[in-house]
This record gives C-alpha cells, structure tokens and sequence, in this order.
C-alpha cells in the first residue's frame, strides 16, 4: 500500500531521479516535474499528498509555483517543502510567507529530507486536512468551504457516492478498492477541469463519499459528465469475465450466490435555489437525500 504520492519538481534530471528512486524504495508514488508549468497541470490532473519544490526552475521559480498552487482552491491544501541551493535567511522567510511547510536546502541529507515527507503528509492527515487515499480534501477543509457557501447565492453542490463498492472490496479487496477511490477522484477532477472553474471544489467527505462545490448553472451538465465518465472506465478495474458479463458473483450472510452489477456513481444536487439553509448540516442532509433519490431503482 502506498504511504502517499510526492510531486518532485525539480529540473536537475540527477537529483529528481535520485528522489523518484528513493522515495518509490520507502513505499511511497513518485512523479516528477521539470518545469513548474508541468508541476501545475501534473497538480490539476491529479492531486499529490505533497509537493518537494525547487526554488530554482527553467520557466518560472518555485516562488510563483507555490504562489499559483496556494491560489487554487482545489490546490491551496498540499503541503509543500521548498527545496533550495539558497541558505539565505530571506529566501526561508519569503517561501514560508507563501505558505510553504518547510524547507530544505541542498546539498541535502535524504534521511532528513524523508522524515520532513513523512512528517508533513502526517501533519495534514491529522489535521483531518487531506483524505489519505485519494490526497482530496477532506473534513476539516470541506466544512470551511461549506461555510463559505452560506455566504453565497449562486451555489451548486453534487455529492456523490460509488454504488456497489462494498461487494466489489469482498471479491477483489481493499488495495483494488482504494484504487476506485482514486479513480473516482480522477474522474471528478476531469469533470471539473472539462466543465467547471478553477474556483470549484472537490473533497473527499470519507468512505465512498465525495463533494463538488460549483455554480449552480453547472452542477446538472458536471453530474452527467462525471457519471458518464466512470461509467466508461470502471471496467477497468474488474477481470475480463466480470466485464463481459456486465456483473460479479458475491454470496449473502446465508451462503447464497448473488449477482451484483458493476459499480457507478451514485449523484445528488442541490442548489442554492432549494434553501433558505441556516448551517451546513442542512446542505448536507438535504444532498445526501438527494444522491439517494436518484440512486433509487
């Protein structure tokens, strides 16, 4: 199982592919980016559970990568560890002014530099401000962005589930179970970024639950879309036989064979049009009623 996916943004090729064989040692996913434009579409397409950022950068310095990424708002949340040939006390000061983390500066120990990782993805899992598995925000940051909302009069929300994850996780376990997980994230990022604002977004609310926060004229066309969307590739995650028949074989508490349909995605909306709400655990309630409406037979 995955300890979690670090971005490495770094243009020197030695440095970056010593840390991408490293850190894949220690158990951990490893992507590495260049050039801080391709750090920020890599962010967008799919989220790391943390950044280790060069100050240094061909197109643009890690400043400004930090900058854009503290920004966004599905981004702002990733914690970020500068990585620098730089040991002025200035250019510490100015990249924790941005919002990083932490910081580390070459020529680097990479134990030290391993700890720092680790501690910072911990960090944010305690902080309830990331879901370990899919790298999404989770309830800390959702709750804030649903606060926001009351602020708001042109909101949408679609909060989504994923029919029939429960007898896939019997058949083919939980390793497979936590990669639909990220699936599905995937999928709603790709919604968003076909279809929605880089001020959308996205959390992770736990278990097979996930929120998307947009405008209110967007929220019927972005359902559609993600649902669509995992309709086309959740096949992937099943063998050939279960895809060919359209289904899985479980067996009840009793012993009993059951056939179960492959999984899809389970989508309610609510829109601002449908309050007046006083607290966010209206909005809640009223979306889960919704997602549960729809996924009626």
């Amino acid at each position: 199982m995955s300890k979690g996916r670090i971005l490495v943004v770094e243009d020197d090729f030695d440095i970056s592919n010593m840390l991408r064989i490293y850190f894949q040692s220690q158990g951990y996913e490893v992507a590495v980016a260049p050039r801080g434009g391709d750090a920020l579409e890599m962010c967008q397409q799919q989220l790391p559970n943390i950044v280790v950022l060069d100050i240094m950068l061909p197109d643009m310095d890690g400043y400004d990568v930090c900058r854009q990424l503290r920004g966004n708002l599905r981004t702002k949340h990733i914690p970020i560890i500068f990585l620098t040939q730089k040991d002025e006390r200035s250019d510490k000061i100015h990249g924790l002014e941005l919002g990083a983390d932490d910081y580390i500066t070459k020529p680097f120990d990479v134990e030290e530099l391993k700890l720092r990782v680790k501690n910072a993805i911990a960090r944010a899992a305690y902080e309830s401000l990331t879901n370990p598995t899919t790298g999404l925000p989770s309830a800390k940051l959702i709750e804030e962005q649903l606060r926001e909302l009351m602020r708001r009069d042109d909101w949408g929300v679609i909060y989504t589930g994923i029919e029939r994850l429960e007898p896939f996780n019997e058949v083919y376990g939980f390793v497979a179970a936590d990669e639909v997980l990220r699936y599905t994230a995937l999928v709603l990022s790709e919604t968003v970024d076909a279809i929605g604002t880089p001020n959308d977004f996205i959390g992770h609310i736990g278990g097979d639950d996930f929120i998307v926060i947009t405008n209110k004229s967007l929220v019927q066309p972005m359902a559609d879309d993600m649902a669509r969307r995992f309709a086309a590739g959740v096949g992937t995650h099943y063998d050939f036989k279960a895809r060919q028949q359209g289904y899985i074989v479980v067996r009840d508490e009793a012993g009993n064979e059951q056939k179960v349909g492959l999984m899809a995605l389970s989508v309610g909306i609510l829109t601002s049009d449908e309050g007046p709400f006083t607290d966010i655990r209206e909005i809640t309630e009223a979306a889960t009623a919704k997602r549960r409406e729809r996924s009626r037979p």
